[in-house]
């Protein structure tokens, strides 16, 4: 009831009366990006096996390899407990309609269950037909600017795609990639701050001296905010310590 690669059982993605191969190899390409496999594909109109849809499918051609060839549509939804049609039309039918983030999260919960999900896609120039939408029990509905809703077959997998690995896969919506190096401890950056502070004392920079807390302290905040990494605090003090000597051989060549 699981798969080794996504946990909960994953989604059959149904693509129904396919028109180019080219739109099924980048399908497969898209589902594959987001570690989904279980491809079928209903009456497609170039037949099938398909060269070109090998040739988009970079990569990813063991799902067409293992992709399911059916005559119509119910044979194809024959074993779901539950199917998701997509579609950017109103088709005047009574159905929930969600967005690809609502139907993963949906086809989750319903798989944990031990339920299979279905999920169809229609050719590309016309979409699904409302027999084949009469099938299903709620309707993926993507918000696309409402002049321009058609999506590429490929496009269309690809959104329902990321939303069931993102539903399946904890993923940090942001992170810090340290390139060699790793952030500064406390001590660290204090000791720079340390090292800044005595030497623009010795340069006169605290000046007056009635501002001259007020001034370190901007400056020891400054430091706090900066977020340093251990590579950021040795090349502070190296510049420090650089234009240290620069000063010292400008007061010799002065003598």
């Amino acid at each position: 009831m699981t798969d080794t690669l996504n946990g909960p059982r994953q989604p059959a993605f149904v693509l129904v009366r396919p028109q180019m191969g080219e739109n099924i190899g980048a399908a497969a390409r898209a589902m594959w990006n987001f570690g989904l496999d279980h491809m079928r594909v209903v009456a497609p109109r170039d037949g099938w096996p398909n060269e070109r849809a090998v040739a988009l499918a970079s990569g990813a051609g063991r799902l067409l390899d293992q992709a399911g060839l059916f005559e119509d549509v119910p044979g194809a939804l024959s074993d779901c407990t539950y199917v998701f049609a997509t579609t950017a039309r109103e088709r005047g039918m009574t159905k929930p309609v969600v967005t690809p983030e609502r139907a993963m999260e949906q086809a989750r919960a319903i798989a944990a269950e031990g339920g299979k999900v279905g999920v169809m896609f229609g050719p590309e120039r016309a979409g699904l037909e409302n027999a084949d939408i009469a099938r299903a029990d709620a309707i993926i509905s993507v918000p696309v600017n409402p002049e321009f809703p058609s999506l590429n077959l490929a496009q269309c997998v690809l959104l329902c795609g990321y939303e069931w690995r993102r539903q399946s896969v904890d993923v940090a919506p942001e992170v810090m990639e340290l390139a060699k190096t790793e952030f500064a401890n406390g001590v660290e950056v204090a000791a720079l701050g340390d090292h800044y502070e005595a030497q623009l004392e010795e340069a006169g920079f605290f000046w007056p001296p009635d501002k001259a807390d007020s001034m370190k302290l901007t400056l020891r905040n400054l430091w706090g905010r900066l977020r340093l990494t251990r590579a950021d605090v040795q090349t502070l003090h190296g510049v420090l310590r650089q234009m240290g000597r620069w000063a010292e051989g400008k007061r010799k060549d002065h003598k």
